[in-house]
């Protein structure tokens, strides 16, 4: 078995807040993060894939396909959006890094099997210090 992986860049501002809770509250469990504000990320995306080799065109995955899909999925509709207010597939939830990768993962999966290789992680950078890897759901 052999991987692959792409990335791409993206920048979002997000808010973490639990509607449920008073503004103090918010501002203990998510600090500057709760910012009535908003507050912003330069995203690092890693997207991997597994599989086999296709004998006709050497690759598991055309990486020129999953940088589109990419672009087009997820870098388009997130780049430079309020990832709370802007982007539907939030819609009531919480936005914090580890949905974010999980989002990605359901909105690229069928995709990337339907194009004979399978989504094996999504990495994605908050900041420098911060990332998340989701492995997806049955892992």
């Amino acid at each position: 078995m052999l991987t692959l992986t792409r990335r791409e860049r993206f920048c979002a501002a997000h808010k973490l807040a639990n509607p449920n809770w008073s503004d103090e509250k918010n501002e203990e469990i998510f600090g500057r993060c709760s910012n009535k504000n908003w507050h912003g990320h330069n995203y690092e995306l890693f997207v991997t894939v597994k599989g086999e080799i296709n004998p006709d065109t050497g690759f598991i995955i055309d990486l020129k396909w999953l940088g589109d899909l990419l672009k087009e999925k997820v870098v388009d509709p997130f780049d430079h959006r309020n990832l709370n207010l802007d982007v539907p597939n939030f819609e009531g939830k919480m936005v914090s890094t580890e949905i974010v990768a999980i989002e990605i993962w359901n909105i690229i999966e069928a995709d990337i099997k339907a194009k004979g290789a399978e989504l094996f992680c999504v990495k994605l950078n908050e900041t420098e210090n911060n990332s998340i890897e989701y492995w997806g759901p049955n892992r």
